[in-house]
């Protein structure tokens, strides 16, 4: 079982940053809430408050496809749609990297 990690970050339209961000924070309830979510954590940037980031990791590939077939995926991706730039967020597949010691070293040059 590998566990599913990504990044979500989108621009909320013109006067629209509130209503996103109210948005998004119901929603990140309903997704914690459901099996096989590890984290859902949003976050609105401090220097640019149209602009958001989300950070999710789900248990398995099979948590992450229930979360994208729930009804309230669906409900929110509609209500966000209209209210952000291109109608959709920009989505980052990310791999996880293991402890320090199951990393092999990376050479760092000549020392001579």
């Amino acid at each position: 079982m590998r566990a599913k990690h990504l990044y979500a970050e989108f621009r909320a339209m013109p006067g629209a940053g509130d209503a996103v961000a109210s948005l998004v924070a119901g929603y990140r309830r309903e997704v914690a809430a459901e099996p096989g979510t590890v984290r859902f954590d949003a976050h609105r940037l401090q220097e640019a408050r149209d602009r958001f980031f989300v950070y999710e990791e789900y248990v398995d590939d099979a948590a992450f496809e229930a979360h994208l077939g729930a009804t309230a995926n669906a409900v929110f991706n509609a209500a966000l749609a209209p209210l952000i730039v291109g109608g959709a967020s920009a989505l980052t597949w990310l791999d996880e990297l293991g402890d320090a010691s199951a990393v092999s070293a990376v050479p760092r040059g000549d020392a001579s």
